[in-house]
């Protein structure tokens, strides 16, 4: 177990969104946020995005999952290699590619034992098993990060934090309550669709990774009748915590298949903004902000389709001097030091498990030659 006290951990991100793998330095002692380090990005290239694709949906040992990992733990190694030098351990979360909480589990490709002989420093990893195996979702997980965050920039009432990755979540917190997992402290969920959809338009399309600062979607008319289809689905009304697979609502792409490019991309930006606002109806009390991270902060038609529809301000975490890019990574770094100081990583009131647990594994490295 670690010793207590401030230590420089290395976290990493490879989202739903599978752009790439974001890398950050965080000084932490699994509580507070004493500083922020050095970070860096890895783009995967199309032929790995192609590989990951190819696996997404898949289990340990189903075809095109062994390449996935490989892929995974390539760019992995390439963008923590220059950071761990000045790092005392990792968290590195791997790549998921399949989602089944109350079904076969939750499946991140990536192995941290391997990234651990390449960095020569202790790697926490599989993050998720653990709370999954106890009743939990597996997810969200950035929510105890979101706790000291909003602790690090002195918030005293209710405020929500948004990330907007390929799938959306939200986290509302309390940060006048004692600890993350304190009673009433955290509420956490997916929200539904973010940018995967877009993406995954965009790309079959057009070729293109992205809706670019939402130029398309604005240009385009929202198909209110698919908005309705959505706002009929049963996980809306689900009281969370509650969790979702990236293809959970692929269904979206069939539906807007008939639509223009611009209309189609309108209308799933409609449907993420929709998701988002559907979700704010279950937060225990108002919040005063909701700070965004994510690329989906970017696209200026959707942040303006999710402000519209709430009671306070939407503002990228960047208005008050966080990086949303990398609030991910950091988490993972954050995490990593809870992990190895026994402090739990979920909750109830963040993933749905019966009690605070601590998930992850601790992958050490042999003695280097």
């Amino acid at each position: 177990m670690l010793k207590p006290g401030v230590v420089w951990a290395l976290g990493t991100m490879s989202g739903t969104s599978l752009d790439g793998v974001d890398a950050a330095l965080l000084k932490t002692d699994g509580e507070t946020i004493h500083e922020f380090g050095n970070t860096a990005y890895r783009p995967y290239t199309a032929e790995e995005r192609d590989t990951l694709r190819a696996a997404l949906g898949r289990w340990p040992g189903e075809a095109g999952v062994e390449a996935a990992a490989e892929v995974v733990e390539t760019a992995h190694a390439a963008v923590m290699s220059p950071l761990a030098a000045g790092a005392g351990l990792a968290g590195f979360h791997g790549q998921t590619l399949a989602h089944d909480p109350r079904g076969r589990g939750t499946h991140q490709a990536g192995d941290g034992a391997v990234l651990a002989e390449i960095l020569q420093v202790p790697v926490v990893w599989d993050f998720r098993s653990t709370d999954v195996a106890l009743g939990g979702q597996g997810a969200p997980l950035a929510p105890f990060y979101h706790f000291a965050c909003a602790r690090l920039i002195g918030a005293t009432k209710p405020v929500a934090f948004l990330n907007l990755g390929g799938v959306g979540n939200l986290t509302w917190l309390d940060p006048s309550a004692p600890a993350p997992d304190a009673p009433g402290a955290c509420l956490a969920f997916d929200t539904g669709p973010a940018n995967a959809p877009i993406d995954d338009l965009l790309r079959h399309r057009l070729g293109l990774t992205r809706d670019e600062g939402g130029a398309l979607a604005r240009k385009g008319r929202v198909d209110e009748a698919i908005i309705e289809r959505l706002q009929g689905q049963g996980y809306f009304r689900k009281v969370p915590p509650k969790s979702l697979d990236r293809q959970d609502f692929h269904w979206l792409l069939d539906a807007v298949a008939d639509l223009s490019d611009a209309d189609a991309a309108a209308t799933l930006a409609a449907a993420a903004a929709t998701s988002v606002v559907l979700g704010a109806e279950h937060f225990p009390a108002p919040v005063t902000r909701i700070l965004a991270a994510g690329g989906g902060r970017h696209n200026p038609v959707l942040m303006e389709m999710i402000a519209a529809g709430m009671d306070c301000p939407v503002e990228p975490v960047e208005g008050v001097g966080l990086d949303g890019d990398m609030l991910e990574a950091q988490a993972f770094a954050h995490l990593a030091v809870r992990v190895a100081r026994g402090l739990p990583t979920s909750c109830p009131g963040t993933t749905g498990v019966a009690a605070a647990v601590g998930g992850g594994r601790i992958s050490r490295p042999g003695p280097s030659e």
